[in-house]
């Protein structure tokens, strides 16, 4: 799975990070997830967690033209609330090479693993661009995140992303206010699935510490970010729904929706 942007900062690793806790155990017999930061200008998590510069993303491309280049457990940290994580390291030449090599075939065999291999892959790519495309046009699942102004929707319409050819594989998380209803936005930008994330200081608080947390998935005490991220999990593995879905209906509830010229998105309007 790959989960990426059209601009700049929209929460992207934090939308990566929070699918890696709420990823439905059942989906993989019980593997945790592995979360990859496969950014070109990564390195975030290794500087906010003090991880060891080794293992990190440099280690997977070493192996890719291997007979037998092994698993990504190889190159897995242990975040201080539970993720598995392959981090980048902090430089952009380093990366940006790490992800090329990463893009290509030996790589992307690297990442869907052997026969028997078990287990799901979540690629944070960052901002997306032509040199990961490769990796997006192999994975089952594509959830590109979004902030829900009129600016960034229409970057993401401006883009250019062949929505038609992801189908469902392609999902729209849009990340905190949205005065927009998901079926607009779904047929403006023909993405199938549109889901709402609503922002929440607590789940990023947690993200950003490095003793040990936890992020709920169930209870009483889930943050409202977990509680739609689970959602959108469980409906990711199989794909079950094929409308737009609002994951979090109090939130879109309390936005009023804009009105104006019919077949013309809201956000474009003058």
């Amino acid at each position: 799975m790959v989960v990426g942007s059209v601009s700049g900062a929209p929460g992207v690793t934090t939308v990566a990070l929070a699918l890696a806790v709420a990823w439905p155990s059942e989906a993989d017999g019980g593997v945790r997830p592995v979360m990859v930061e496969a950014d070109g200008s990564g390195g975030d998590l290794m500087m906010r967690f003090g991880l060891p510069p080794t293992p990190s993303l440099l280690d997977v491309p070493a192996a890719v033209g291997k007979p037998h280049p092994g698993s990504l457990l190889g190159a897995v940290s242990e975040l201080p609330f539970g993720v598995r994580v392959v981090a980048a390291v902090p430089g952009r030449g380093p990366c940006t090479e790490a992800v090329r090599l990463l893009a290509g075939e030996g790589g992307r065999r690297v990442l869907l693993g052997g026969e028997g291999d078990r287990g799901t892959v979540l690629l944070d790519v960052g901002r997306i661009g032509h040199d990961v495309e490769p990796l997006l046009e192999a994975a089952d699942q594509v959830v590109l995140v979004a902030r829900g102004g009129a600016e960034p929707l229409t970057h993401v319409s401006a883009y250019g992303l062949k929505a038609e050819a992801y189908g469902e594989r392609l999902t729209l998380a849009i990340v905190g206010p949205c005065p927009y209803p998901s079926d607009e936005i779904a047929q403006s930008l023909a993405i199938e699935q549109v889901v709402f994330l609503p922002w929440d200081t607590k789940t990023v608080a947690v993200m950003n510490r490095r003793r040990a947390g936890r992020l709920r998935t169930t209870g009483f005490r889930v943050t409202p970010l977990m509680a739609a991220t689970c959602k959108l999990a469980r409906q990711l593995p199989d794909c079950q729904e094929q409308k737009a879905t609002v994951v979090d209906a109090e939130m879109q509830r309390r936005l009023v929706p804009v009105t104006g010229d019919e077949g013309v998105p809201s956000w474009a309007r003058h």
